[in-house]
């Protein structure tokens, strides 16, 4: 796309031309993919993030000022869109049913549909499955969940040996296992679509 080409479609675009949006949408979108595929996080999809990138585009549009190329300002918002997707996927891990293997599948297969006991070879795929849903923790939330939980401590016992107090033993203890729930409940949801 040559710049005098891009500027009048800038120009128009800002004046509410459509036919011109969708021009620069279709002229940009080979660009703002490849950078997507290159940059993707993970949980989004592709056709999510396009969407996202052109959103940005056209809500900055008029702080375009044409001394660079209408590509490499187009580049620079999908790159940094990106990166932030990325940023938010780590701040917020989220287990999938898709990321566990077939043993932890059949044993959030069985716990969603019955209350029997698990077999020998279940419980060394839900022992992984619930380091699984540890990893998804904060490092003081896992701490309070394997003191109290996995090593059976008491409260005055974890109190001891972290200096926290006891109500933020609890509390801590308290958020880990609603996390581990919500994370749990939707790997049983996904299962079940």
């Amino acid at each position: 796309m040559d710049d005098l080409d891009a500027g009048a479609l800038v120009e128009a675009a800002l004046r509410n031309d459509d036919e011109a949006a969708r021009e620069l949408v279709r002229r940009l979108y080979p660009l703002v993919a490849k950078l997507v595929r290159a940059h993707r996080p993970r949980r989004t999809a592709e056709e999510d993030l396009c969407q996202m990138i052109f959103i940005k585009v056209f809500q900055k549009l008029s702080q375009f000022s044409g001394k660079v190329p209408l590509e490499h300002w187009v580049s620079r918002i999908a790159v940094n869109t990106c990166l932030n997707q990325i940023e938010a996927e780590k701040a917020r891990p989220e287990l999938r049913y898709a990321d566990l293997s077939e043993e932890e599948q059949a044993v959030v297969e069985n716990l969603a549909t019955s209350a029997r006991e698990l077999a020998p070879d279940e419980r060394l795929a839900s022992r992984q499955l619930v380091e699984h849903l540890l990893g998804l923790l904060k490092p003081v939330e896992r701490l309070a969940i394997d003191l109290l939980y996995l090593q059976g401590r008491s409260v005055e016992e974890i109190r001891k040996i972290t200096g926290w107090s006891v109500a933020l033993i609890k509390v801590r203890a308290f958020r880990a296992r609603q996390k581990m729930k919500d994370q749990f409940a939707k790997i049983s949801v996904r299962e079940n679509l």
